[in-house]
């Protein structure tokens, strides 16, 4: 079953067009990789998905519900979460207060606090932090943790909604490699207990190729390519827009 359906969605800014006629689904139960070089177009994909633009053309079906130009708080409170490439978090306070005060807002209590924030939905928190891996810290404030840590703390956030989609955008931006493939093998157990969606920008293409059920391309606001991991790594078109020659993806000096 189709969770999110993608049909012919466009935005432009000024003469150029950003996004220029997208369509894909993703069903329930999968990790997709949305790719591209800078500039082609991924970046205001996610916006269009997450409410934060309107798009100009198309439709956008998430679990029966037609959100195309929908405000991202309701969109966020149908079951759709997400992850920054820039972690968000409140540094001054601790881990776990950080996923209580997610959970005070997906329950609609922010504005009903009779008693310190703290005391809510402890447990739940914590369950939330262990299974992420965070539980150990969660009397230390975010700002004195590891970037890897604090992208796990982020997770814990963005999963305290319930979310039925999870948008990671450049989910392992800024992390060594050990903290990368650690993340990713996380989300990915997430996805499979879950049943969860996930739909992830990366530039990391070990990353990709090791964790994404399917993948889709982007350049210059086009889907030029989609499918496994085999097939995008062969694709012609997709090897010519990433290195210009045709050459396959390589790490670490060895072809994937």
């Amino acid at each position: 079953m189709n969770l999110l359906e993608v049909d012919n969605i466009s935005k432009s800014f000024g003469g150029v067009k950003a996004v220029n006629g997208i369509s894909f689904t993703l069903p329930e139960g999968q990790l997709l990789a949305l790719l591209g070089p800078n500039g082609a177009g991924k970046s205001t994909c996610f916006n269009i998905l997450n409410g934060q633009y309107r798009p100009e053309t198309g439709s956008i079906t998430f679990d029966g519900h037609d959100i195309a130009g929908m405000k991202p708080r309701d969109i966020w409170r149908l079951g759709v979460g997400r992850t920054f490439q820039i972690a968000a978090t409140f540094s001054s306070m601790t881990v776990v207060e950080n996923v209580q005060m997610a959970i005070l807002s997906r329950e609609s209590r922010l504005f009903q606090l009779w008693k310190p924030a703290s005391s809510f939905f402890l447990d739940e928190a914590m369950s939330l932090l262990e299974q992420v891996g965070m539980a150990a810290q969660a009397q230390r404030p975010c700002g004195v943790l590891a970037y890897g840590d604090v992208k796990r703390v982020e997770l814990a956030v963005a999963l305290a909604n319930k979310p039925r989609l999870l948008l990671m955008d450049e989910p392992t931006a800024g992390m060594a490699p050990r903290e990368r493939n650690a993340l990713m093998a996380l989300t990915k157990k997430l996805v499979v207990e879950k049943n969860m969606s996930v739909l992830f920008t990366e530039h990391s293409m070990d990353v990709v190729f090791e964790f994404a059920d399917r993948m889709i391309v982007l350049a210059r606001g086009q889907l030029i390519a989609e499918g496994d991991g085999e097939t995008i790594r062969n694709h012609p078109k997709v090897q010519e827009v990433y290195f210009g020659t045709g050459k396959t993806f390589e790490k670490e000096g060895k072809a994937l």
